[in-house]
């Protein structure tokens, strides 16, 4: 047996938000995007966080990003993310997932971040965690600007792959190795490795578990740095029955009525 490796969704599994929406204020403060670009991602993680995407929703959430970082200055996109990471990151922290983080790494084991924001702001997520190894989606960037094309999309079956080509590179026993996630997306991530957990899951994702005797962990508290290392034993993991919270009950009244209003239409 070889070693093995921890792998972690961020969004909804280590911080308890999205990480592209996150930095969506200041991105807008300093002139990136506009209130409608704000609205249509808004409204985008929404459809996606209560019905999942498929293929094909995915590629084209994949391509309307690329499409909108183009001609970003690459410098302000990372200036922006390093000056507002404390604010909007640091408090958004699962005490659960750190407290998980530092078991497997007590363990003997490696952890990897996972996620299909882009690398600009999963990195520096990473490091805040004390974590390097990250795997995150990749824009082209030439003489300084983002052209508008993907270099590597880390989303759905794309996560499994790179993390079968890590795990060959490092020599990883996956079948001995840990994978965490929140969303049914990422399916093919937990069938990847031998211990695989869903993380407060979407619908699709509890169903899945639930089918497969994958455990499930209910993280719900959130709380800075300097707090996380000062009580981190008052917060211990444990497994539990995920509910529906209030946020997914709106989520799904919304989707619903999105449903109803394009059957009217049809």
């Amino acid at each position: 047996m070889g070693p093995s490796a921890a792998f972690f969704d961020l969004d909804k599994t280590v911080i308890a938000k999205s990480s592209a929406l996150a930095f969506g204020r200041p991105f807008y403060r300093d002139g990136l995007i506009g209130r409608r670009d704000m609205i249509k991602a808004a409204y985008a993680q929404l459809i996606f966080r209560v019905g999942g995407a498929d293929d094909q929703q995915m590629a084209r959430i994949r391509d309307a990003v690329a499409q909108l970082c183009k001609g970003w200055r690459a410098d302000q996109v990372r200036q922006i993310v390093n000056e507002t990471l404390h604010e909007l990151i640091n408090p958004y922290v699962y005490a659960e997932a750190a407290a998980l983080i530092v078991e497997h790494r007590t363990a003997g084991r490696d952890v990897v971040l996972v996620s299909s924001s882009g690398d600009e702001m999963v990195r520096p997520i990473g490091e805040l965690l004390g974590i390097t190894d990250i795997i995150a989606t990749r824009m082209v960037i030439e003489d300084g600007r983002y052209t508008g094309e993907v270099e590597f999309y880390a989303a759905g079956p794309n996560k499994a792959t790179a993390v079968r080509e890590l795990a060959a590179e490092r020599g990883y026993d996956l079948a001995d190795s840990y994978a965490y996630s929140d969303s049914i997306s990422d399916t093919p991530l937990l069938e990847t490795v031998g211990h695989p957990t869903a993380v407060n899951p979407d619908r699709a994702l509890r169903r899945v578990a639930v089918e497969r005797g994958w455990p499930m962990l209910e993280f719900r508290h959130p709380i800075p740095l300097m707090r996380r290392l000062r009580d981190r034993p008052a917060v211990p993991v444990a497994a539990a029955a995920v509910g529906v919270g209030v946020g997914l009950a709106i989520g799904l009244a919304l989707y619903g009525r999105h449903r109803r209003a394009r059957a009217a239409t049809a």
